[in-house]
């Protein structure tokens, strides 16, 4: 698939790693639906975009009718759909056994409800869509990309619910990608390492510099442009299918 020629969905679109996404595929003359649900920020994305070529969507991920009814006004808006790339996502940090109490069930629920059941909530809307697709090249249709973690294979405490929902993700590739190729849609996942978003602004300077020295190589904190470029790879690549990439550095997470 050309990047020319990509109509995608964008969870998580308006900030962080989503808008690095959305950024690189439009800059390569893709158009954008952005799925959020900050809607300053979500302006701001569609502004500096440009109109034509993105609008945001308010959307909960884990509401099911919300995202069908989402993701039907996207394809109308970009005149069709041939990709959904969920980066949506919550940390859901807290220890199975806390300081005063165990962790509240609500908490590793919404945890999995928003990572998990949230990307293939997203993935099923959209892939139902896209079976429809005429047929391109070697017969494909669309690709879905999803997002995972390194803390799916290297949890440290206080990541049970995090590693968990980011494990599900991972397990759901392969058995995915499996069902629809005979819809010629491709089920792929990244699973970035310790990356720059803006919940590391509010970091202080010597745990930023703490982490990026943790990483082997390159030893600093991965660019959100980095993870956008994979994803391009990833939607231009038809071969790509079935797998999770890891893109981190090689660092592997400590238990703490």
């Amino acid at each position: 698939m050309q990047l020319s020629d990509t109509r995608a969905i964008i969870t998580g679109g308006v900030s962080g790693l989503g808008l690095a996404v959305a950024q690189h595929l439009v800059g390569h003359g893709a158009r954008v639906a952005l799925f959020d649900v900050n809607d300053d920020k979500g302006a701001a994305a569609v502004a500096a975009l440009g109109e034509d070529k993105a609008r945001y969507f308010r959307t909960d991920v884990s509401d099911e009718d919300g995202v069908a009814a989402s993701v039907e006004a996207a394809h109308e808006f970009l005149g069709g759909l041939n990709a959904a790339i969920n980066c949506a996502g919550i940390l859901g940090a807290g220890r199975v056994l806390g300081r005063e109490a165990p962790m509240p069930l609500a908490n590793f629920r919404g945890t999995v409800l928003v990572n998990l059941v949230g990307s293939f909530n997203v993935a099923k809307a959209a892939a139902n869509l896209m079976q429809h697709n005429a047929a391109g090249e070697d017969g494909e249709r669309g690709v879905i990309i999803n997002t995972a973690s390194v803390a799916a294979f290297e949890g440290q405490i206080g990541q049970a619910a995090y590693s968990a929902s980011k494990g599900g993700v991972i397990a759901m590739t392969l058995p995915m990608a499996r069902e629809l190729s005979r819809f010629g849609i491709r089920v792929m996942t990244v699973a970035p390492g310790i990356f720059w978003t803006p919940m590391m602004d509010g970091m202080p300077e010597d745990v930023q510099k703490s982490l990026g020295a943790s990483i082997p190589f390159p030893a600093r904190l991965g660019k959100p442009e980095e993870f956008a470029e994979t994803v391009a790879f990833i939607v231009q690549n038809r071969y790509l299918n079935g797998e999770t990439i890891r893109l981190d550095g090689a660092v592997r997470l400590a238990p703490k």
